[in-house]
């Protein structure tokens, strides 16, 4: 049985490269731009997206949890690949809306089931131990797939713009199989107390009950959002400098490989600094890469795009995982909603404003501002998780 749940490794690499191989992100705002979006529209539009995924965050990861991760799997891969189709045949915001809606629900779908089905196979093979390390391969070769497409995506764009939306219904469409084929290691568990109330009651013990656990999320959620803010400034950051569609993608290209690369070594820089050193240097990292990009508006400032892809590869596998050391698996997949629900929340509040202000002032002044926001918000995390860890 153990080298069958072994072989949901492999499945869910499958699934996150259909994921991560997103042919459309080196372009997707030059894309928008064409089709007559001003940046305000743009992040808007993502904003939109996250209230989407916001909706259905929580209650999907609670029906992971009750009905099984490999049918929520399952859900979210085949809205991920109609959400494409429709991309590939709109022209304006209402279609692109349409698309992004479908996609966020079927994001939401993914996101929580993903890592808990990780962590619950690693569990009956009483490998839990491995999970930081195989969270973070699983992160890396998402990386790498995004690496590589940002190349293939820059080079189909000079056919057209819509080239890279056309095939990515097809890459999306990989995770269909790959998710039937998974075994729910919950699937003989009870799930008795399935209803909103104990959906309350789950969000009520993360947030409010566990201290622990509210605050792990909190910092997990802020340094999130941070990382997602950033993705959608770098190719307008980037055209700014009057650099061409193709150099985009070979340097989105390259802070892929970097998150990739570093991803892997993520557990051993934590051995090394310790939870709270680890939290701090996140923290600190994150924020100073929003405020000196935005000052270094050159050159300069995409070197400091590197460094903050390399705090970003250590981030994200680090802080999931301190959030599944102290979760019940029967709650997992909801507790990783809460997280991914508080994330999408903070980005539908700051993204469009950035967005604003960026159309109205500069890039550079809101990449400042957005790292100054990120300091604070981390930095009371930070100091809360600590008190509440000694």
């Amino acid at each position: 049985m153990s080298r069958t749940y072994a072989g949901n490794i492999p499945k869910l690499y499958a699934i996150k490269i259909a994921k991560w191989f997103m042919l459309t992100m080196p372009i997707i705002v030059l894309f928008y731009q064409e089709n007559g979006l001003s940046m305000q529209d743009v992040l808007t539009l993502k904003g939109i997206y996250s209230v989407a995924v916001v909706v259905l965050e929580i209650p999907s990861g609670y029906l992971a949890d009750v009905w099984g991760r490999k049918k929520s799997l399952i859900l979210g891969a085949i809205l991920g690949c109609l959400g494409f189709v429709v991309y590939s045949f709109s022209y304006g915001f209402t279609g692109f809306l349409a698309a992004e809606l479908i996609l966020g629900i079927g994001s939401s779908f993914i996101s929580g089931s993903d890592s808990a089905m990780l962590y619950d196979s690693l569990l009956k093979m009483k490998r839990e131990k491995e999970y930081l390390k195989q969270e973070s391969r699983v992160m890396s070769v998402g990386n790498f797939a995004e690496a590589i497409a940002g190349i293939a995506g820059g080079s189909l764009a000079l056919i057209s713009l819509r080239t890279p939306f056309v095939l990515q219904s097809f890459i999306a469409f990989i995770a269909i199989p790959a998710a039937f084929l998974l075994l729910d290691p919950n699937q003989d568990s009870k799930k008795s107390k399935a209803g909103f109330k104990h959906i309350l009651s789950i969000v009520k013990f993360s947030l409010w009950d566990s201290a622990k656990l509210r605050w792990n999320i909190m910092l997990s959620s802020v340094i999130g959002c941070a990382t997602l803010t950033l993705a959608w400034f770098i190719q307008p950051y980037l055209k700014d400098l009057d650099m061409e569609v193709s150099t985009i993608g070979v340097i989105w290209t390259l802070l892929n490989l970097t998150v990739g690369f570093v991803a892997l070594l993520a557990h051993r820089v934590e051995g090394y600094l310790g939870k709270i050193g680890t939290s701090v240097f996140i923290v600190i990292g994150i924020s100073s890469g929003f405020i000196l990009t935005g000052w270094f508006h050159s050159l300069i400032g995409v070197g400091v795009l590197f460094f903050f892809y390399f705090v970003r590869g250590i981030a994200t596998p680090v802080l999931k995982d301190y959030i599944n050391r102290i979760t019940e698996s029967d709650m997992r997949a909801t507790v990783l909603s809460v997280r991914n629900f508080i994330i999408r929340i903070c980005f539908a509040a700051i993204g469009p404003f950035l967005g604003w202000y960026t159309d109205h002032y500069s890039i550079s002044s809101a990449l400042m501002l957005a790292g100054s926001i990120f300091f604070v918000l981390g930095g009371v995390s930070v100091i809360f998780m600590r008190k509440v860890e000694s």
